[in-house]
């Protein structure tokens, strides 16, 4: 399956780019939530945060705050959203890994949010099972 990104790396397809370096390079989004929505993406292919190796993790975070920076000066935004989604279900439609940059004005939230409330004991149950995942898997972490 063709990637888009994949393409914009390769100077196959356009896009307005703002930053480039060797590992990333970050473009503008054509469906910009507010204008000057970024996507900060790698170079290499991944398909998702989970599989981004941890050096390069550590690279692209670090350009994605100092791009965050710079587009919420740019645009004179009241604050601004650092989002990745990953898989279908939370939004993603293309399949290679991306930090998406979202410039927020005060006035882009006035409605109220729909917050989920734990029943009795759910929280620690949900605590509980999050906690032995991490400490089966915990030797491979390597922060």
């Amino acid at each position: 399956m063709e990637c888009i990104f994949c393409n914009i790396v390769e100077g196959k397809s356009e896009a307005e780019v703002i930053f480039e370096d060797d590992n990333l390079i970050a473009f503008l989004d054509i469906q910009p939530i507010n204008y000057g929505h970024t996507l900060v993406v790698t170079k290499k292919h991944y398909d998702n945060f989970l599989t981004v190796p941890s050096e390069e993790l550590t690279h692209i975070i670090n350009a994605t705050q100092f791009i965050a920076g710079a587009i919420k000066r740019s645009v004179n935004a009241d604050g601004f959203n650092v989002i990745t989604n990953n898989g279908n279900s939370a939004g993603q439609t293309v399949y290679h890994f991306h930090f998406h940059i979202i410039p927020r004005f005060n006035a882009d939230f006035n409605f109220k949010p729909r917050f989920k409330n734990y029943s009795t004991g759910g929280m620690k149950e949900y605590a509980d099972n999050i906690r032995t995942i991490v400490s089966k898997y915990k030797d491979i972490y390597n922060g």
